[in-house]
């Protein structure tokens, strides 16, 4: 699949992302958005990502514009930093798919790019920008990361954590030393678990069975509170109650906006039905699925407004106040603050007591790697025109009556007894996503294993032309 903008960035697989092809949406981005005069670059630790991020500093200098190599960081840390000097900034990562995968992320000098500018990038491809005279200069800002890490630790002070023993699932995670940093500068306990030379795709909304043996067995071992960990390029966070239970992302998104006094909450509609049905928030707005329709739904919003998705991935839009000192706004996922913020509650009461006590069902969603994208339109589209053979799937997923359909983005249907099932093509990779909620963490499980049965019998009988 040749690689194309989905639900955040440039993706696709790291031999179609060529130098040439790299050079073309990089002049694409900057021609766009020509006030960006400094380009501020990051990057995962995935193999292919050094060798695309010289494409990309090449690329921009031939134009005129200087590079600042910000090494490898976390994606809400190379933001803070490009935002705080006014440039524009572009991250080299593929965050949770595959290392045979890689991509771009864009940052205006405004924040992370929305769905017209990204249209605004593919008008330009075509652009022939000619190159500067001489090729503009590249510095090295190796302090991003700390800056990252000091926002923290001046908001939340250095007792925040006092107490907590925390594991950190380390793994090939960008962000896994600044976060280890962070939570000790705070005052817990660092124990640092699976830490891997080789890239490792953790999708923090749909983790597997066997990494979730692995987090209730460390949890056990070494008798945690609690263990964090990352995606790739560490926007989107993981955190377990002291079982090694994880907790959905959507659930950290209540949590951080509650504690932080949010009024507004902006979330897709994949995510659980707990921020209406805590009544704590004065307005609710639901979207589709991505970080750029969130963010343009917090801008129209406006006020105290913050952002979550049931990855967890975390966006706030104004001055909040920590109990040490100020956090001001952050326009893109970040997964810092979602681990924190209920770590610090954790002093008082077990992790497992405070996610129970949350509004409204519990999510859990699963992948179907591998399912071509045009394959997963398909189906879903054939389900929408076909009632008949929805019904067939529903039937084998053993799943209750339909009360209510959301083509919002893919296909969402609510279930009698407040129950979800939702199905989506991926925007990210060839996957087919499926996401369910339901009164509990048990029947979500149960749910989601005969939902996904249902649904593989559903794609493989669509591939042989049975469907």
């Amino acid at each position: 699949m040749a690689p194309k903008f989905g639900t955040s960035g440039l993706r696709g697989l790291v031999v179609d992302l060529t130098s040439a092809l790299i050079a073309e949406h990089v002049q694409a981005f900057l021609t766009a958005f020509p006030n960006i005069s400094e380009l501020y670059l990051g990057r995962d630790l995935r193999p292919s990502s050094p060798r695309i991020a010289g494409d990309v500093a090449m690329a921009a200098r031939k134009l005129g514009i200087t590079v600042i190599d910000c090494g490898a960081v976390p994606t809400p840390a190379l933001a803070l930093t490009s935002l705080g000097n006014g440039g524009g900034a572009i991250m080299v990562t593929g965050s949770h798919i595959p290392a045979d995968r890689n991509g771009l992320k864009f940052y205006t000098t405004g924040g992370e790019i929305s769905k017209a500018d990204e249209q605004a990038i593919l008008e330009q491809l075509e652009a022939r920008r000619p190159p500067s005279a001489t090729p503009a200069g590249l510095r090295q800002d190796h302090q991003a990361g700390d800056r990252f890490c000091e926002r923290y630790l001046t908001a939340f002070g250095s007792n925040a954590l006092s107490g907590l023993c925390v594991g950190l699932y380390a793994h090939s995670s960008v962000g896994r030393d600044l976060l280890s940093r962070t939570l000790s500068g705070m005052g817990a306990d660092i124990v640092e678990l699976g830490r891997s030379d080789q890239f490792i795709p953790v999708d923090t909304e749909a983790v597997d069975a066997i990494t979730r043996e692995k987090l209730a067995a460390w949890a056990k071992q070494y008798k945690l509170n609690a263990i964090v960990s990352m995606d790739g390029d560490a926007d989107r966070p993981l955190l377990t109650d002291e079982t090694g239970t994880i907790i959905p992302g959507d659930i950290l998104g209540q949590i951080t906006s509650s504690v932080l006094g949010a009024k507004t909450v902006v979330t897709p509609v994949s995510s659980n039905s707990g921020a209406e049905a805590g009544q704590r928030f004065k307005r609710v707005l639901r979207t589709k699925i991505g970080s750029p329709y969130v963010i343009a739904a917090m801008a129209e919003a406006g006020g105290k407004v913050v952002g979550y998705e049931a990855n967890g991935g975390y966006l706030l839009g104004f001055d909040a106040l920590g109990p040490k000192g100020l956090l001001k706004p952050l326009w893109t996922r970040d997964s810092f603050l979602p681990l924190i913020v209920p770590l610090t509650l954790a002093q008082e009461k077990s992790l497992s007591e405070i996610a129970a006590a949350e509004p409204g069902g519990v999510t859990a969603a699963t992948r179907l790697q591998d399912t071509p994208t045009d394959l997963s339109q398909r189906l879903v589209q054939t389900w929408i025109d076909t009632p008949k053979k929805l019904q067939t799937f529903l039937n084998a997923a053993g799943a209750p009556p339909v009360e209510g359909t959301d083509l919002t983005d893919g296909l969402r249907l609510y279930l009698e007894g407040a129950e979800v099932i939702h199905i989506r093509p991926s925007g990210n990779a060839p996957e087919l996503r499926l996401y369910v909620e339901a009164a509990n963490a048990a029947r979500a499980d149960r749910l989601l294993m005969h939902a996904a049965d249902a649904l593989r019998q559903a794609v493989a009988g669509l591939e042989a032309g049975q469907g």
